[in-house]
C-alpha cells in the first residue's frame, strides 16, 4: 500500500480540528469542576468545597495540555530524523556574500 492509501480523505481536516479541540477541552474542564465545585458547596455547605471544585478543573485543564504536549513532541520527534528537515549550514547560501 502507497502512503496515500492508508491516509483517510480528510486527514487534515481531522489533525486540525484535533489541535484546535486544545482549547475547548481546556474550558470545559475548568466549567465542569466549576461545576462540580458548585455542586459540593451545596451538598456540605462549606465554601472551600467550591475551590477543591476549581481547582480539579484546572488540573484538568494542565493535564490536557500536558497529553496535547506529549502527541506534538511525538509527532515532532518522527519528523526530526527525516533528512529534509535537518538543517546543514554548508547548504546556506550566506556564505557567497563572504567571497566578495
Amino acid at each position: 500500500m502507497s502512503e496515500k492509501q492508508k491516509k483517510p480523505k480528510y486527514g487534515k481536516i481531522i489533525e486540525g480540528a484535533d489541535q484546535l479541540s486544545l482549547g475547548l477541552s481546556m474550558v470545559i474542564a475548568v466549567v465542569i469542576g466549576v461545576a462540580v465545585g458548585f455542586w459540593l458547596k451545596e451538598i456540605t455547605s462549606e465554601w472551600w468545597t467550591f475551590w477543591l471544585g476549581v481547582f480539579w478543573g484546572v488540573g484538568a485543564a494542565v493535564y490536557n495540555v500536558y497529553k496535547a504536549y506529549l502527541k506534538q513532541k511525538k509527532s515532532y520527534d518522527e519528523l526530526k530524523d527525516e533528512p529534509r528537515y535537518k538543517y546543514d549550514p554548508k547548504d546556506s547560501d550566506d556564505d557567497e556574500d563572504d567571497k566578495y
